[in-house]
This record gives structure tokens, sequence and C-alpha cells, in this order.
């Protein structure tokens, strides 16, 4: 199995920074790509930002400019700078990865994601 562990989340206010972190741990071979997604209660869960195992990043709109998303490929871990950070950025943030395993003798690509941390920002 894989596990992701996320850190970073917490309580700050507007025009501060943060800086989220996942951990993927486990029966990996290989991760094919990592994002974060955040969600607010009635909303379905949105992309904020995506990166490839060749760190090719996408952005959503709302975070262009502000937020960066970095990998560091020998811990297995992704990062989410967030700068800038406004009322509405608030949420709880999840970690996804799409992790190649090899499982009863080939290899097949897993969805996995994260527990969620809460990010407030708030005056």
């Amino acid at each position: 199995q894989v596990q992701l562990v996320e850190s970073g989340g917490g309580a700050v206010q507007p025009g501060g920074s943060l800086r989220l972190s996942c951990a993927a741990s486990g029966s990996i071979a290989s991760i094919n790509a990592m994002a974060w997604y955040r969600q607010t209660p009635g909303k379905e869960r949105e992309l904020v930002a995506s990166i490839t195992s060749g760190d090719s990043a996408n952005y959503a709109d709302s975070v262009k400019g502000r937020f960066t998303i970095s990998r560091d490929y020998a811990k297995d871990t992704v990062y989410l700078q967030m700068n800038s950070l406004k009322p509405e950025d608030t949420a709880v943030y999840y970690c996804y990865a799409n992790v190649r395993r090899y499982v009863s003798s080939i290899f097949a690509d897993y969805q996995y994601w994260g527990q969620g941390t809460q990010v407030t920002v708030s005056s």
C-alpha cells in the first residue's frame, strides 16, 4: 500500500504565507504525478496545482503567481508554497499522487489521497 502524509497547514492572516508538504511512502515503483486539491463545505474538490514527473506544473487561475508547487524526488515529497494568501484560499487541502506500483507481476497505476490539512486565512 501507499500512504500520503500531509503537514504544514494552519491559520494565517491575509497576505501571509504557508508551505504544505506531502510525503509518499510504501510500495512505490515510481510517482507519475502529484497534486494539491482543496475543498470547502458544500463545494466540490478543486485542483489547485499539479506537477508531473518531468516537473511540468499547472495551476488554477485563482492561485497563479501566488502558489508554487515543487517536488523532491529523493524524498517522494511534494510541496505547495502559498504566498499572498487570501481569505478565499481557506479550505481543506488534499495531497494527491498517481503512483506506479508493481503488483502481481505487473506494473499498474494507482491513485491515492492524503487525509487533508486545514488552511485558514483570516484577520
